[in-house]
């Protein structure tokens, strides 16, 4: 599976604090037999940037999954949701309820999270939080089923047969 990781956030970007987040997402996506990383960037919380990167990427960037982190809280300049419901064609609730759920059982909190997950043509957008931990946490809660969905998005022969779960990360 072809992934692109995108970090958001502007100290990051700004080169004023590492990006423990991209680095560890790309750990988890590499730890995963057959996927790849295509591509990876760090941003600034801008929309259009945002946006524009997300469609560059699954447009033309030979990716059938994109993971952003960072953006997605109460912070004025958290606009990764907003960026991301601009480019996507259809959504997948059930991803974003998922990875809300599983972080309620962690900590209140989670119900600040606002990242949402969609498609757009045969590439599935995923949001996920800023923090490291979160992020192992999120990405695990949802890498069981990504392979499947992946198949059934791309049209894979024999998708909506079923699928067999991926190690955790």
């Amino acid at each position: 599976m072809n992934v692109g990781l995108l970090t958001v956030s502007d100290r990051a970007h700004a080169g004023a604090y590492e990006d423990r987040s991209g680095e560890l997402l790309k750990r988890l996506v590499l730890a995963q037999p057959g996927w790849l990383v295509k591509v990876r960037a760090v941003v600034p919380d801008e929309q259009d940037m945002i946006a524009n990167t997300l469609v560059e990427w699954a447009d033309h960037g030979d990716v059938s999954l994109l993971i952003t982190t960072g953006g997605t809280g109460f912070s004025p300049r958290d606009v990764t949701p907003e960026a991301t419901k601009t480019v996507i064609e259809r959504e997948a609730p059930g991803l974003a309820e998922a990875i809300r759920a599983q972080g309620l059982a962690v900590t209140p909190h989670a119900m600040l999270s606002r990242g949402v997950c969609g498609i757009r043509g045969r590439t599935l957008i995923v949001n996920l939080s800023g923090s490291p931990r979160a992020v192992r946490e999120q990405f695990e809660t949802i890498v069981p089923v990504l392979p499947h969905a992946i198949d059934v998005l791309t049209g894979k022969p024999n998708a909506e047969a079923g699928h067999t779960p991926l190690q955790k990360a």
